[in-house]
């Protein structure tokens, strides 16, 4: 009789077959799963392609970083190799201009879209209405995660950030207090260290199957202009080139240029922005022929008394010998303006660098993260300065150094590396642009216009041909410059200054691009007066300026 079932030894076969192959079986799900686990970690760390195609957003914009402090622009000053990467991976535009050059009108420009008028934020003064329509809150709706870390300025609570760290207020440079999420911490470091640092952060912690809208904005240099430790002896011993127009005399130009508070020689304060010692501050301060500025003295001791004694050891070895030599010189006249536009030109483009450093290493870390291909990165200002011309600092004019901003801009793959735009942009446009890139619908509140067929290469029949500008802060607030509106062509310069004035400039920028002659009176362009002042007109009415 046949035995009931399989042999012991077959039963045994039968049994080792069917537990190796349910082996192989889980071996081959455990790989096909770490297969698709790494390959969508992969996808996720660089473009997440299969899931959101849209691009990630990241907009750096120091404060008051000149186009003459940057190298691809042809500086004369220095060299920013890192920001010079920028524009040699995509593209420089060698027209970008500010509607109002000053710096929380300029910030609220760009979250709006709008004008000054049309935002509400005029001057320094106002504060920002965050209830209003902005590119951060339209992204944040249409599925981006929108980031805000460094300066703000603006004085309300960001509105339209899923996670904001900002400093209050002007911030300070060294050791300075963040408020993040409303809650106010300070910091030991540097700032524009800080800042990059806390960019980098929340890249790492982000949700990293959404596009990202990151704002990463640097104090620096903005006025006290002090450099970090491994700068503070850049161009020591070295004397840096003086403007042609450093000692202008203001001779064609109205009172406004005559009667700012703006120059190098006369209106920087001895302490705080000249970094000399509290001590002979105090003793100049009691002579009548000398103000004291910005609470000179007591100002320059706080932020002196703010950094480590490890730091101000740095600092008094860096500055102390010059000092020294200044004081034993006895300076007046030329030589003594003279030597504060070294000191002062030397210790902004030691903050430059600094952000131009920080600027290599985030580029780095984006490599490093597998975000270069799909992220869209910006670099500008949110205005000028000057750096000496007509013997100032600071900005607020519809002069060229103060309307002028660097724009860097890359996005591989869409943007042709080293590509140069020559076509007139307006901080009315980055809003635009960036919502285009998202697939997000343009408000018609809006007043600028993407960028985007032009950094594609695109001929643009219809493109403005003029920008309109709009100050505003006189007589309140720093500086005296006194409020004007004005136009700029390819060519020309039309600006009218009024409220206690009422005075025209015109310049020809190809005949005269130091803008130092001015022509408003002179016969034979009287016909140039006119088309602008009726360009002037059509502009106020096409963006809606009531004044």
């Amino acid at each position: 009789m046949a035995p009931h079932g399989p042999h012991p030894n077959n039963r045994r076969a039968v049994a080792a077959r069917h537990w190796r192959s349910r082996l192989n079986i889980t071996v081959s799900v455990l790989v096909l799963l770490f297969s698709f686990t790494t390959l969508r970690a992969s996808t996720s760390r660089e473009s997440r392609a299969d899931d959101d195609p849209r691009p990630n957003i990241i907009f750096i914009m120091a404060d008051d970083h000149a186009q003459r402090a940057v190298s691809c622009y042809g500086s004369d000053l220095m060299q920013t190799p890192n920001i010079d990467r920028i524009a040699r991976e995509g593209v420089r535009c060698t027209q970008s201009f500010i509607t109002n050059a000053i710096c929380a009108p300029s910030r609220a420009v760009l979250l709006t879209g709008t004008y000054s008028h049309i935002n509400g934020l005029r001057d320094n003064r106002d504060v920002f209405d965050g209830d209003q329509i902005t590119f951060p809150k339209l992204l944040q709706e249409a599925g981006y995660q929108t980031a805000l870390v460094g300066k703000w300025h603006l004085k309300s609570t960001p509105k339209g950030f899923d996670y904001w760290n900002i400093l209050p207020g002007q911030g300070h440079y060294y050791n300075p207090r963040f408020i993040e999420m409303g809650d106010t911490t300070q910091h030991s470091g540097y700032v524009t260290d800080l800042t990059t640092d806390f960019a980098m952060e929340w890249i790492k912690r982000r949700d990293a199957t959404k596009p990202f809208c990151l704002l990463y904005h640097h104090k620096a240099p903005h006025r006290n202009w002090m450099p970090q430790r491994d700068h503070l002896t850049m161009f020591t011993g070295v004397d840096l080139p003086l403007p042609s127009t450093f000692h202008d005399d203001y001779a064609t130009r109205s009172a406004a240029a005559r009667e700012q508070e703006l120059e190098i020689a006369r209106d920087l304060a001895d302490g705080y922005d000249l970094k000399l010692p509290v001590e002979y501050v105090a003793q100049q301060a009691t002579d009548q022929n000398i103000k004291p500025r910005w609470d000179a003295v007591e100002g320059w001791r706080t932020t002196y008394y703010r950094m480590t004694a490890e730091q101000r050891a740095a600092w008094d070895e860096a500055y102390g010998p010059e000092n020294n030599a200044f004081i034993e010189a006895g300076l007046t006249g030329r030589e003594l303006a003279e030597w504060k536009y070294q000191r002062y030109i030397k210790d902004y483009l030691r903050c430059v660098a600094s952000i131009d450093d920080n600027i290599g290493r985030f580029l780095d870390f984006l490599d490093d993260q597998g975000l270069t291909r799909n992220t869209l990165i910006v670099y500008t200002s949110d205005q000028g300065f000057f750096l000496g011309e007509h013997g100032w600092y600071d900005k607020r004019f519809m002069y060229e150094p103060s309307l002028s901003t660097p724009l860097v801009i890359r996005f591989p793959g869409e943007i042709q590396p080293g590509t140069v735009i020559d076509n007139m942009i307006l901080n009315l446009d980055f809003a635009p642009t960036f919502l285009d890139y998202a697939g997000v619908a343009i408000p018609t509140r809006m007043q600028g216009a993407s960028l985007r067929p032009l950094l594609r290469g695109n001929s643009i029949e219809t493109w403005r041909n003029s920008v309109y500008y709009h100050y505003y802060e006189y007589p309140h607030g720093w500086h005296a410059v006194k409020r004007h509106y004005g136009v700029r062509t390819d060519r020309f310069k039309l600006i009218h200054f009024y409220n206690d004035v009422d005075a025209w400039e015109l310049y020809d920028l190809h005949e005269d691009p130091d803008e130092v002659d001015n022509l408003y009176n002179n016969p034979d362009y009287q016909h140039i007066v006119r088309e602008l002042q009726q360009e002037i007109q059509n502009l106020k009415s096409r963006y809606r300026d009531p004044e």
